[in-house]
């Protein structure tokens, strides 16, 4: 994607001092388009199942790890969809690449990425993109952004950054019928209702945008049970035993986002309370959450489950590769979420 340069990125950023996001956001056109590439020939015929991941990436700073994990990881064998969240575009940070584009052209995918933040904070930036892709080993017939109301301004955080979240839609091709898919990250800075209004835009968006097509959507649905500005709430939380365990098995009593997508005939998985989060705490302790998810209509999951980025778990990583030479705790701060899918009939 085009990107925008440090000066006329600052001019904008400084704008926000006294205009809305959304004022601002109306003059950056990256904000309202996906940027899509098919590098793959259509696979020549249909298998009986498809395999969905769903990874926040942490801005790919990992990314050749990542790229080896996503190969070698024996777990998420097959995928033919991956919903991704945070994957930087020319950020210093991973490297000012394109980490979309060089992931797809690495795995031989096809991708759509959308534009979720310009990040002001570093003038080493190239662009300072960041937003959220979808990765296919079928062909993306359309593709676009969904712009979710603003829940919370990130130019007064201490990250400071033009834009906000959005999902990533692409309508693709499978054995010559349309498959919709949608790649979603929601706000962590606000509370379960925040959360469920940005929620109600994309479902509203999917009946507009994938009419009349199986569905499988997935993100980062930030489905922490408290609202993440709330620093009182959130040490309490990490305190007591009966709140921590909230965070895992009562997601559903307190993200009222889950209950109206299953009322309106999406299937969630992974069923299981699984720790896909590790929220660090003061001390060095982490405060386990369930954030990530695939919601499904019209396509069954045959099994799902997490799968684990913590270095202690890449027993698969060959020798001599990054992953057997990565020193961090964590490929990213998020687990994955993987499913075998098989569409209806």
């Amino acid at each position: 994607m085009e990107g925008i340069i440090l000066e006329e990125r600052k001019r904008l950023g400084a704008l926000l001092d006294t205009h809305t996001q959304a004022e601002v956001m109306e003059k950056i056109p990256q904000f309202w388009r996906a940027e899509t590439d098919n590098f793959l020939a259509p696979p020549e015929r249909v298998p009986p199942h498809l395999g969905v991941l769903m990874f926040n990436m942490e801005r790919g700073v990992h990314l050749e790890e990542i790229r080896e994990f996503l190969q070698d990881c024996p777990a998420i064998r097959p995928f033919d969809l991956i919903l991704a969240n945070e994957l930087d575009d020319g950020c210093a940070r991973s490297g000012n690449r394109n980490t979309a584009r060089e992931l797809a052209e690495a795995l031989g995918l096809n991708y759509a990425w959308g534009l979720e933040f310009i990040e002001l904070v570093n003038d080493e930036n190239a662009k300072g993109f960041h937003g959220n892709a979808v990765f296919s080993r079928w062909p993306i017939r359309r593709a676009g952004v969904i712009r979710l109301p603003e829940q919370y301004n990130w130019y007064f955080d201490r990250q400071k950054r033009i834009g906000g979240r959005l999902a990533v839609f692409a309508q693709l091709e499978v054995g010559g019928a349309p498959l919709g898919v949608v790649s979603i990250h929601l706000e962590n800075r606000t509370d379960g209702p925040g959360r469920q209004v940005q929620m109600r835009t994309i479902l509203e968006a999917v009946r507009r945008e994938l009419p009349d097509m199986p569905l499988i959507l997935g993100g980062d649905l930030n489905t922490n049970t408290f609202d993440g500005r709330d620093k009182e709430d959130i040490g309490a939380i990490a305190a007591s035993p009966d709140l921590r365990r909230r965070c895992l098995e009562g997601v559903f009593d307190y993200e009222p986002l889950l209950p109206m997508a299953a009322a309106d005939g999406y299937h969630i998985v992974p069923r299981e309370p699984r720790m896909t989060r590790r929220k660090p705490l003061p001390g060095g302790d982490f405060l386990p959450l369930r954030l990530d998810w695939i919601l499904l209509k019209g396509v069954r999951a045959e099994k799902s489950y997490m799968v684990s980025t913590a270095r202690e778990d890449f027993t698969f990583a060959r020798p001599g590769g990054a992953l057997a030479r990565f020193e961090g705790a964590e490929l990213s701060d998020h687990n994955a979420i993987w499913a075998l899918c098989s569409l209806e009939k």
